[in-house]
């Protein structure tokens, strides 16, 4: 029989057939040696008798491994059994009571999901009516005669926009104004403004601001153009009527952080189709009757650029600059609309307006040249 320990404390040491490896210092036990020397030894098995002889021949042997005696174990006392048989009760208390489960989880409501359809289409438009008065004493010394006039212009545009390659812009103008002078004895009263057009682009995203494009633009007019005393009607409603079909390139402008925007469509390829209604107005208009009627179809290129200059709080610029040519005849148009706002809702416009057509009649003065121009002050709203 060996004995054996976990911890060692002379490694070349034990018990075993004479052989000893002892770990831990032993204790010598009063029975070991009362049953060495006892005469009778029944009752004791032989695993109890063959540790006992182990220890014997140790004690005799190896008597400085010995380092406790039963005497000293049992002078040092034992566990006190009152402490361990006390009853130990845990001091608890409850600082918050926890609410009841709920017998059963409620069912949420179910949810409607709905998916709206975005909208790419985007509405603006700005309309005013103003006024002007004229007064001029008959003694004057520069001459002069009083005159009165109204002017109101609407301007629509419904844009659509996809946000990938597509745009669609459309945008209707209407004008219309007249005019009172004393000095006019065959007229009460005669249009000096009239005006009626719409323009519309498609255009399929070429690269970042460049767009291949189809334009139309079609105009004519609301009333009868006239001149102070005169009876003739120089224009009128569909006379005359164009229509332009342009394919090209249209470039987005926005410039000056976003205060000058509008577009520039260049169209190297363009049709004008010109009805006049009127016969007797149809020669001063371009058309060679009776070759070709009421109508003139010219093939050729056009320029068109729109912008809008917000130069600051006050002071706002439209322009517009049209040019067509067929090669044998030309005409540019270059609108310009200063607008002064006085307050939200009232401002004054300074319009500008040269123009250039070699189909009509040459002035000796001007040539084909034409200019318009005219001040007013009134009502004008944003929307």
């Amino acid at each position: 029989m060996c004995a054996v320990s976990t911890h060692a404390a002379h490694p070349q040491d034990s018990v075993c057939g004479g052989y000893y490896r002892l770990f831990t210092p032993l204790t010598f036990y009063h029975s070991v040696a009362g049953n060495q020397l006892s005469m009778n030894s029944e009752g004791q098995d032989d695993m109890s008798e063959a540790v006992d002889n182990a220890l014997m021949h140790v004690y005799l042997n190896r008597p400085d491994l010995v380092s406790f005696t039963e005497t000293q174990q049992q002078r040092s006392g034992t566990l006190r059994q009152d402490v361990m048989e006390q009853t130990i009760v845990q001091n608890t208390q409850l600082t918050d009571e926890a609410a009841p489960l709920p017998e059963a989880v409620p069912q949420a409501d179910p949810v409607e999901v709905v998916v709206e359809k975005p909208n790419f289409w985007k509405y603006k438009g700005d309309g005013y009516l103003q006024f002007m008065q004229n007064y001029v004493s008959g003694n004057w010394y520069k001459g002069g005669e009083d005159n009165y006039s109204a002017v109101g212009s609407l301007t629509l545009e419904a844009n659509y926009d996809n946000k990938s390659k597509w745009k669609w812009d459309n945008k209707l103008e209407m004008k219309l104004g007249f005019q009172t002078s004393p000095s006019d004895t065959v007229h009460k009263f005669k249009a000096n403004e009239d005006l009626i057009r719409y323009t519309g682009k498609v255009g399929l995203q070429a690269a970042n601001k460049w767009y291949y494009t189809i334009q139309v633009l079609a105009y004519t007019q609301f009333t009868k153009g006239l001149k102070s005393n005169n009876t003739n009607v120089f224009s009128d409603l569909m006379s005359p009527f164009n229509l332009n079909v342009g394919i090209g390139m249209d470039y987005k402008i926005a410039w000056l952080n976003n205060k000058l925007t509008g577009s520039v469509n260049m169209s190297p390829l363009a049709v004008n189709y010109r009805y006049v209604d009127r016969s007797d107005l149809a020669k001063s208009f371009g058309v060679r009757v009776p070759d070709h009627h009421h109508s003139l179809t010219d093939f050729g290129s056009q320029l068109t650029a729109n912008f809008t200059w917000k130069m600051n709080e006050v002071v706002t610029w439209k322009s517009r600059l049209y040019a067509f040519t067929s090669y044998k005849r030309a005409e540019i148009e270059w609108e310009n609309t200063f607008a002064l706002r006085v307050s939200k809702y009232i401002s004054a416009n300074l319009f500008l307006f040269p123009r250039f057509d070699d189909s009509n009649n040459r002035d000796d003065k001007l040539g084909y040249w034409q200019f318009k121009e005219y001040s007013s002050l009134g009502f004008s709203y944003n929307f």
